[in-house]
């Protein structure tokens, strides 16, 4: 288990370590100059090659590639993300009030991807093979075919300007929040019905479940038991993965429904080249499917001990 940690751990580190490298190597070399777009975002007057000169000082820009890649990261590692290039202000705080706004949408819309699949696909491994299973990847795969974009436009289509049930863009109220989710949660709900289903199937397929009922264990006690923990395996990993990929879903669907968040936050960033914004919601994002993943596994070893046996 020690021995597992350890490696997880590592591998976590290196992940990061590479994302941090990469993230900061493509945006350096990015076209066009980042001081200038940096001075024009800044200031409303005319921008001179001196005023130029002084942002590039003052943004790092002027030592070279590992200079300022030092110069970000020594910081980073202490939890310093910097200060925004055009703002002056620490990037932190905004990046956290971005991330209220989105993490709240993306956990929604996992609840709700939760609350469809996972009725659907036990009646759909109830019925294996019958019209409810076929019906059930039949919905299931045309989630998966939908791209979310399409699938918000035609939402907002429907309940916001036909119907006029709920506002189409904003976050001033939770109605506001009600289409975003769904957007996330049905696109969700296909990939969790397929994996669910699955998991199911597989579990009920066990050789050592013929003999509980042999022994007269109820179909409930051997469902709760024993096929539902084996079940729980790829449902745990799904979850948390779709968790990560839903935060960053949201960052899209944020920017169609026009509701404040990362995505904003991260659009308005890219326009402006300030990198230090970039370079955090970056980092903040691997950063949380690190930690997902590496829950993940610690959580195989409480469901199945075997797992633990096997890498010790």
């Amino acid at each position: 288990m020690i021995h597992a940690i350890f490696g997880l751990g590592l591998r976590a580190t290196v992940v990061l370590a590479g994302t941090a490298i990469a993230t900061f190597a493509l945006l350096w070399h990015a076209p066009g100059d980042p001081a200038l777009a940096i001075a024009m975002a800044r200031y409303d007057v005319v921008v001179t090659a001196d005023v130029i000169d002084i942002v590039r000082a003052e943004a790092g820009l002027d030592g070279g590639f590992w200079p300022a890649f030092q110069g970000w990261i020594g910081p980073l590692l202490t939890g310093d993300f910097g200060r925004s290039s055009v703002t002056g202000r620490p990037v932190w705080p905004d990046l956290v009030t971005a991330l209220s706004y989105t993490f709240p949408l993306a956990l929604m819309g996992l609840l709700i991807g939760m609350g469809i699949a996972v009725p659907l696909a036990v009646v759909a491994a109830r019925h294996k093979g019958g019209w409810p299973d076929r019906l059930a990847v039949a919905l299931a795969s045309l989630g998966a075919a939908i791209p979310a974009y399409w699938l918000g436009l035609l939402l907002i289509l429907l309940f916001a300007v036909k119907l006029a049930w709920l506002p189409a863009v904003g976050a001033r109220t939770t109605a506001h929040m009600v289409l975003p989710a769904l957007t996330l949660g049905l696109g969700a709900a296909a990939a969790l019905t397929r994996i669910i289903r699955s998991g199911i199937l597989e579990a009920r397929l066990q050789p050592f479940l013929p003999a509980f009922e042999r022994r007269g264990v109820s179909a409930g006690g051997i469902a709760r038991n024993h096929v539902a923990p084996h079940a729980a395996i790829p449902v745990v990993t799904v979850f948390g993965l779709e968790l990560a990929f839903l935060l960053e879903g949201a960052v899209m669907i944020e920017v169609i429904f026009s509701r404040p968040g990362l995505g904003s936050f991260l659009v308005q960033a890219i326009g402006a080249r300030d990198f230090p914004k970039v370079q955090a919601v970056v980092i903040l994002t691997a950063l949380l499917f690190v930690t997902i993943n590496l829950l993940i596994d610690l959580l195989y070893h409480t469901i199945d001990p075997r797992i633990g046996d096997h890498d010790a």
